[in-house]
């Protein structure tokens, strides 16, 4: 927009005296990509008037981990378990010499996609997250350069990073599991990251920013997260790392290092304000972890911010221990949807639900809590007071949800239900620094039925590939069973 604008609706999100507010009626202005004004009776001239009737206005989402990819945790959800099932690489496959299962223009396409889903369910700053199970050894920095033109095209502000690493995990042929390292590697990795976080930084009138992603704690030598945390300090960028998010993933570092995960990474220096570490679920005294230690105070005073991703946790049968807990401790504690779909009501929803039974307690926790932490915690995750809140001088990064659909239900409080029963669906209008990106529902050049299409298409690729990566390469129907006999037209039958 190159005009004031005024937007109006039932309720507006503002912000006031350091926390979110709830305008009735409300209004709110926005001016060369800021909001110049939130609350009523706006008197200065405007080029456009839009009023939205019986509906939200509140800040885009900030999605510290959002997905931007064609989801694997499909592939793994009832295939269990993950060793045997193509999760993890069998020691043939690291011998034959590992591949890309998608090419160049398909890794494009995927950003390009993942990116108008983020969009359509009110995500207005986004961190890409990426399977590495179907990859060579890690992103590219070409797929990442063709992810930001996506991220630009679309109008999504995004921080990027090509994930790297220095190993990964093997099945062993006589079903042991290990990991193998290759140094030079990971650090050939983190030094191209480097140089795409010098290139692109600010790039697009500051709607590209940049961040370190190390991949996972468990395939990183030290040496590798050394260098990594002193070059997101000179580049002054996040950094982030998967960590503490499975009792594996615990149980290998512990036996490779001799230290649980936050104690190892304290050790190293890696740990501050700049660290965003999903997912946090499995540290000393939580979730059967048994072994003496401090682990949470260790990330209290370090400063860091736990990655909340409650919708893949509770898939995989965990959950923060808990919500209330660490917040309590004076951690902060950010969100990410990291699986399809990229939905953060639906996140917010099950991590409301996760917390009160992880208490045991209805009081366990509030739908506020939750909203300020998809908004405002991930904005100052990322040192940017201009971002997940709506006051004058704010980033104008907002959406609209429909408080007028059918499966809305019956409204008291607006924020509570949100958490009660939206949706991304629900979601009619989402603007980025000024510029409608969607508007009534419409994202403009995409054609959402043909992307998932094509999406399903590579998908089907990777899956018909999954025999080559997955121990004993048993058939593909054997990795991914029906859930009941599947019954063709000609009377065969595919046995669950």
């Amino acid at each position: 927009m190159t005009a004031p604008a005024l937007l109006t609706a039932r309720w507006v999100v503002g912000h006031a005296d350091g926390r979110h507010c709830l305008y009735s009626n409300g209004e709110i202005v926005v001016d060369r990509g800021r909001v110049v004004f939130v609350g009523h009776g706006y008197r200065g001239e405007v080029a456009r008037r839009i009023d939205y009737g019986n509906a939200l206005i509140g800040p885009g989402f900030v999605d510290l981990d959002a997905l931007a990819d064609l989801d694997t945790t499909a592939l793994g959800y009832d295939n269990q378990p993950a060793w045997k099932k193509g999760r993890i690489w069998p020691q043939t496959y690291v011998e034959s010499g590992p591949f890309d299962m998608y090419d160049a223009e398909e890794l494009a396409f995927q950003k390009r996609y993942a990116f108008s889903r983020l969009i359509r369910g009110g995500i207005t700053t986004a961190l890409p997250i990426a399977s590495l199970f179907y990859r060579e050894w890690g992103e590219t920095v070409a797929e990442f350069e063709a992810a930001a033109d996506a991220a630009r095209d679309l109008g999504l502000r995004v921080y990027l990073g090509p994930a790297y690493r220095s190993g990964n995990s093997v099945v062993r042929n006589d079903s042991t599991i290990d990991y193998f390292f290759d140094e030079e590697r990971g650090l050939k990795g983190l030094a191209d990251a480097i140089d795409f976080c010098r290139r692109l930084e600010g790039r697009d009138g500051g709607l590209i920013r940049t961040m370190l992603a190390p991949d996972r704690i468990e395939t990183c030598t030290p040496e590798l997260l050394r260098r990594s945390a002193a070059a997101a300090e000179d580049l002054d960028v996040p950094l982030r790392l998967h960590s503490n998010q499975s009792r594996f993933e615990y149980d290998s570092v512990l036996k490779l290092r001799g230290m649980s995960p936050t104690e190892w990474m304290h050790s190293l220096g890696f740990l501050g304000p700049r660290a965003l570490l999903p997912h946090g679920t499995y540290v000393s005294g939580l979730n059967g972890i048994d072994r003496p230690g401090n682990d949470r105070e260790i990330l209290r005073d370090a400063g860091v911010t736990i990655v909340h991703c409650p919708l893949v946790s509770g898939r995989h049968g965990t959950a923060l221990q808990s919500f209330r807990s660490f917040s309590d401790m004076g951690i902060r504690i950010g969100l990410g949807t990291d699986t399809y779909p990229p939905d953060m009501f639906l996140n917010m929803q099950v991590g409301m639900m996760l917390c009160r039974v992880a208490e045991a307690s209805a009081t366990a926790c509030r739908s506020a809590e939750f909203y300020d932490a998809a908004t405002i915690a991930g904005a100052d995750a990322l040192g940017r007071p201009d971002l997940g809140r709506l006051q004058p001088g704010s980033k104008a990064d907002l959406m609209v949800v429909d408080l007028d659909d059918p499966f809305i239900g019956q409204v008291i409080d607006p924020i509570q239900t949100l958490m009660l029963n939206a949706s991304a669906s629900m979601v009619r209008s989402v603007m980025i620094d000024g510029r409608f990106v969607m508007e009534d529902g419409v994202i403009p050049g995409i054609d959402d039925r043909d992307y998932r299409r094509r999406a399903q298409s590579q998908f089907n690729g990777v899956m018909s590939k999954y025999p080559l990566r997955t121990f004993g390469h048993p058939k593909v129907e054997e990795i991914f069973p029906p859930s009941y006999p599947v019954i063709s037209a000609a009377g065969f039958i595919t046995a669950a």
